[in-house]
């Protein structure tokens, strides 16, 4: 079943941009599909940053469905980009990729094993099969196919006539100094570099000045492929064309009219389309938005084209927990792939709903993840009992699904931090996770890991992949009998209190209640006492009992939570480890 439409009284920012987009659409193009869009450049594995790019639009393409409107969420594949270095750690490619540097991201070789044809494609197929996962719907056009079948020839054709007229506009940027770099900025935006390094040049991806003048249009070599070319003469009349490869010599005369072997270059590119798409909205990056760069040209250029620049917002950095901003630029940088192991779609499609574009965030690849499952997990409760504020409503309205239905969710969605610690003391022993989650409820046992699928298997494989060795929990094999010898009066008792329970407090939340009473009957206080009604001392006391149940079960001063650990461990095993 659909999900239903948003409250008006919502007010979030998802529906702020809705409202405007359907307002600005009906101005521009009463009657048709609304039209957001997105650019995504397969030049190497596309990040969690990236995602933004689709995310944003996304969102705000969903909520317009869910209003009963008509919509286009477009997604550019930049696969007619110039492959421009060999990015870093990305396996069976090696220094000897440099050569097809120049290229089109189509004409170069898909890395060593890959099914897929070319890089772009190898790139491309996983954030595809991540944006299905995600609910994402999309129309995807490939640049490559866009402009090799010819289908921008009159806009190509339109902008060399006015090449004038875009380099008036490009000559008011040159000149001007760049702003003094912020503390914490990000360096220039891949796509503002996509010609610059063609030829070392700067300014490159403003076009060329040559023999011919200033020119919009890069020809690929019909030698060599690449883009390291020189327009030396052109003919508006017949609309011949020269050029001369840097690179291996060869030099062509063609017919622009009928050559399709060849793209605008990026400050031009980008209007050229919002004009022939009809894009209402687009998000853009911070480095997009400053002084010059390629969003604030192109809604200059776009005029050129009878197009108008879309409205959207400038969208922050996206971080990963413990690491550096993202650049695809280098290798070993977290895609959503990355993420879709380790933590179900609606929690990550909620990090992107729950933030306005302009504000940073971080998604958690340490144990903040688990953090992050107790915040969603107490979100979803308030859900079910209607104490949920609106705008965490709407949040997580477009986490869960989408205007065609809910993503597929866990059946019961047990707690994630207890998941990864199950994982993690059974060490993918399927049989032991099943008793051992059993026994969580035993009013409502778990018959099958089914049940706590996909959440169990993200776990897994969070404690898997990205736990280190020396954290992981390895229980003792025997008991420590010289711990167990040396121990004092008081500590031999309170391990006796906690054996005498536990027969009839084994389940999750009856350990919970036994380890945290134990060292309040000691004191001579009542296993029910509230933290109020206790002396601060208890909580000293408290963690010094669980730090020698640590000691005792596993070796260490910390570990998985103490009534998870136990369940794990086994009556049988517990009682043997604690020395009776």
């Amino acid at each position: 079943m659909p999900i239903v439409a948003q409250s008006t009284e919502t007010t979030d920012w998802v529906s702020r941009f809705a409202d405007e987009v359907i307002e600005e659409s009906e101005r521009r193009a009463p009657g048709k599909p609304v039209v957001v869009a997105s650019g995504l450049s397969p030049s190497g594995p596309i990040h969690l940053g990236n995602l933004r790019e689709v995310m944003t639009p996304h969102l705000v393409a969903d909520e317009i469905r869910r209003r009963g409107h008509q919509v286009r969420h477009l997604i550019s594949w930049d696969d007619y980009d110039r492959y421009r270095k060999v990015p870093a750690g990305i396996a069976g490619v090696d220094e000897s990729w440099a050569e097809h540097i120049g290229k089109p991201l189509t004409s170069v070789p898909a890395p060593e094993g890959s099914p897929y044809p070319n890089w772009a494609e190898h790139f491309k197929a996983a954030m595809i099969e991540s944006l299905a996962e995600l609910g994402v719907e999309f129309d995807g056009i490939s640049q490559t196919a866009q402009y090799t079948s010819g289908v921008y020839r009159e806009q190509i054709l339109h902008a060399i006539k006015h090449r004038a007229d875009i380099d008036a506009i490009l000559g008011q940027y040159r000149t001007k100094k760049a702003p003094a770099k912020k503390q914490g900025q990000k360096p220039v935006d891949e796509a503002e570099l996509e010609a610059a390094e063609g030829s070392g040049a700067a300014g490159e991806d403003d076009g060329s000045s040559t023999a011919a003048g200033y020119f919009p249009y890069k020809p690929y070599c019909g030698n060599c492929e690449k883009d390291l070319t020189t327009v030396t003469s052109y003919d508006d009349d017949s609309t011949e064309l020269t050029y001369a490869c840097t690179a291996c010599g060869f030099s062509e005369t063609v017919r622009l009219n009928e050559f399709n072997r060849g793209k605008l270059v990026w400050k031009v590119d980008w209007p050229m389309r919002w004009a022939y798409e009809g894009v209402v909205f687009e998000p853009s990056g911070v480095d997009h938005s400053s002084p010059g760069s390629s969003f604030q040209v192109g809604g200059q250029i776009v005029g050129i084209f009878g197009g108008q620049q879309p409205i959207g917002p400038m969208y922050a950095f996206v971080g990963i927990s413990g690491m550096a901003k993202m650049s695809s630029s280098r290798g070993g940088v977290p895609t959503p792939a990355d993420a879709l192991k380790i933590m179900e779609p609606q929690l990550l499609r909620w990090l992107y709903a729950r933030r306005r574009p302009n504000q940073s965030f971080k998604v958690a690849f340490d144990q903040e993840i688990q953090r992050l499952y107790d915040e969603w997990d107490r979100l979803d409760a308030k859900v079910a009992d209607g104490s949920v504020l609106p705008a965490d409503a709407a949040a997580h309205a477009r986490a869960v699904g989408t205007a065609a239905g809910e993503l597929p969710r866990t059946v019961r969605p047990l707690p994630y931090r207890t998941l990864a610690s199950v994982a993690d003391i059974t060490a993918g022993h399927a049989d032991q996770a099943l008793r051992i989650l059993s026994e969580l409820d035993p009013e409502q046992p778990l018959t099958s890991l089914d049940e706590a699928r996909p959440r169990y298997d993200k776990a897994e494989a969070w404690i898997n992949t990205h736990v280190p060795a020396d954290q992981r929990t390895i229980v003792r094999d025997e008991a420590d009998a010289e711990l167990l010898k040396s121990l004092d009066e008081a500590s031999q008792r309170s391990l006796r209190l906690l054996l005498d329970g536990l027969a009839e407090h084994w389940s999750l939340d009856g350990l919970t209640h036994l380890v945290y009473g134990v060292p309040k009957v000691q004191a001579g206080f009542s296993a029910d006492a509230t933290p109020k009604e206790l002396p601060p001392e208890i909580k000293t006391a408290q963690r010094s009992f669980f730090a020698l149940l640590y000691h005792l079960l596993v070796g260490r001063d910390t570990g998985p939570r103490l009534p998870t650990l136990l369940l794990a461990v086994g009556q049988e095993r517990v009682r043997t480890l604690l020395g009776e």
